[in-house]
């Protein structure tokens, strides 16, 4: 999978919030072999003192996907950006401007201005949006190269709540990279979400939360590769009437 100007082998990214510990978080990211993992700036102090949370993530050689998560304005999306650059060191920002404190929908108004103004500063954004085609437009023209629809509200486990807008996006953006960002709490989810067609997803909450992270996060791994195979195998389409396995011609005939 190609993001930006990078190859990625794994097609699991996985957040690293609401963990029960450290030592938790990398035993996950480790089962799963993730190679992008997200990181809030809040995580770390601007003069990277503090809990040494980002050593952490260092230690697993992964890459740092930072977000502005939280940020409910364009001018606190940017200026989050701008910092998170400055302590990672890293161009890539996933883009989070968000417009509902309830079910944390994107913003899509301020989402594009913010992505305008990262785009023009040399960022390469990943912006959470919804499953809105003409967003999504605005998005690319904006300059992004990649899509990250969400499948539900953030943390609410709820699965793919609209699988048909995500299959008119696939269909609608053939060459743009989409990843599935929100929502998904089970492996089947992941892998419904890798059958429709999408190139990657992103979780957090379904991982951390789980009674068992490292093994939740397996699992996780095993749909997202079984998703992404059976898509390209080209699955069967669905039939509103039965059709048998066996044909008749041929059987015998008992009198």
């Amino acid at each position: 999978m190609q993001i930006y100007d990078t190859e990625i082998n794994s097609r699991l990214l996985v957040g690293t919030a609401q963990y029960p510990s450290p030592a938790v978080l990398v035993d996950a990211i480790n089962s799963c072999r993730c190679e992008i993992v997200t990181v809030s700036l809040r995580r770390e102090n601007a003069d990277g003192s503090g809990t040494g949370f980002w050593d952490t993530l260092r230690q697993t050689g992964t890459r740092i996907l930072p977000n502005t998560a939280g940020c409910h304005s364009v001018q606190e999306a940017v200026t989050t950006a701008q910092m998170a650059r400055e302590l990672f060191g890293t161009n890539w920002i996933k883009l989070e401007v968000i417009g509902h404190a309830d079910n944390l929908q994107p913003d899509v108004f301020g989402l594009v201005e913010a992505a305008r103004i990262l785009c023009a500063q040399g960022f390469q954004v990943f912006p959470y949006t919804t499953d809105d085609l003409v967003v999504g437009e605005k998005l690319l023209e904006a300059g992004c190269e990649v899509l990250m629809p969400w499948g539900a509200p953030i943390g609410s486990g709820q699965g793919l709540r609209n699988p048909d807008a995500l299959r008119g996006m696939r269909a609608h953006f053939p060459n743009v990279p989409l990843i599935v960002d929100a929502g998904i709490g089970r492996p089947s989810d992941a892998c419904q979400a890798m059958e429709l067609g999408m190139d990657a997803v992103l979780l957090n909450t379904a991982i951390a939360k789980a009674g068992d992270p490292a093994a939740m996060a397996q699992a996780m791994a095993q749909a997202v590769d079984a998703g992404r195979a059976g898509y390209l195998a080209d699955p069967m389409e669905r039939r509103n009437m039965a059709i048998p396995s066996t044909p008749i011609l041929g059987m015998a005939e008992l009198a």
